[in-house]
């Protein structure tokens, strides 16, 4: 869709595959998510926030202390001296070099001194909450292979664990939407659970080869990459499980678009075999895709 042809108000959101999906009358709630989006926030973008909401305050407080005056030894007229104050006052510095004389500048000051416990106590929450937040560091490959396995179309995909510890418990989940016509004409985005090899890890602590059999029962049984691309295909992967350092439930989720899915293609094997019988495990490997028809290592992936 052009942008000629967007609705008014239409809120856009980015899908893989490079479309933009587009989103009409939805009711705006971003400040009542605002905790929420903080902590899916990175860390550089939540503390620049903390900062400038602190930034913030002082210098309506400082604006105030500009107009009113009542400070001893601040230089009338200087907003930098009258914005230093407040930042004194809001931290809790105390230096003593300004201090307030007027019962309208007492009365300002004890105001922001207030204020100032309460931005302090909701900043130490925040990035308390955001720090003790559980998250998994889980990489996907950038791409699915369709490829034979054991004499079977198997469609396959990895993850990889990116720290030291355990994820217990892990269990996987991928489902398959394609759109499909109805026998009454509409068009309809259906589901599909795609039944893996195994959906299920007692430790994941470094990788995982999922798979998924492309037999008669598989919702991709028949179809090519023109086919899923007629059909809108996505498959979207989650990870569940236990952090065994934290003790807490952690998962991850990816979504593969249908020009993400290859077809005659594998995964390039990460065990190499050397010559001493030693095995390296080159994690450079872990994204690369190659044709069927590339030679393989000894050592399988």
């Amino acid at each position: 869709m052009s942008q000629d042809h967007v609705p008014a108000g239409a809120r856009a959101v980015r899908q893989p595959g490079g479309y933009t999906f587009w989103v009409v009358g939805d009711e705006g709630a971003r400040l009542r998510d605002l905790y929420h989006n903080f902590l899916r926030w990175r860390w550089g973008v939540s503390l620049g926030l903390i900062a400038a909401g602190f930034l913030a305050v002082n210098l309506v407080f400082a604006t105030i202390y500009f107009f009113i005056g009542g400070v001893e030894h601040m230089a009338p007229g200087s907003f930098w001296e009258a914005l230093v104050f407040s930042v004194e006052t809001l931290g809790t510095i105390g230096y003593g070099g300004m201090i307030p004389t007027s019962h309208a500048a007492e009365t300002v000051m004890m105001v922001e001194a207030v204020t100032g416990l309460i931005v302090t106590a909701l900043a130490t929450g925040l990035v308390f909450s955001k720090f003790a937040r559980a998250t998994a560091r889980v990489a996907f490959t950038t791409n699915m292979v369709i490829t034979k396995h054991e004499g079977v179309p198997t469609l396959m995909f990895r993850i990889g664990n990116r720290r030291a510890n355990a994820i217990v418990d892990a269990r996987l989940h991928a489902v398959l939407a394609m759109t499909r016509l109805t026998p009454e004409g509409e068009t309809f985005y259906k589901m599909h659970d795609l039944t893996l090899v195994r959906d299920r890890m007692g430790a994941m602590r470094r990788g995982w080869v999922a798979m998924h059999v492309i037999d008669e029962t598989s919702p991709l049984h028949g179809l090519d990459a023109a086919a899923l691309d007629k059909h809108e295909a996505e498959v979207e992967v989650s990870l569940t499980g236990l952090d065994d350092v934290m003790m807490q439930t952690v998962h991850s989720n990816h979504i593969y678009s249908d020009k993400q899915i290859r077809f005659g293609h594998r995964f390039a094997d990460t065990l190499r075999s050397l010559p001493n019988g030693d095995v390296v495990l080159d994690l450079n490997q872990f994204d690369v895709i190659v044709p069927d028809t590339a030679p393989r290592d000894s050592v399988a992936a």
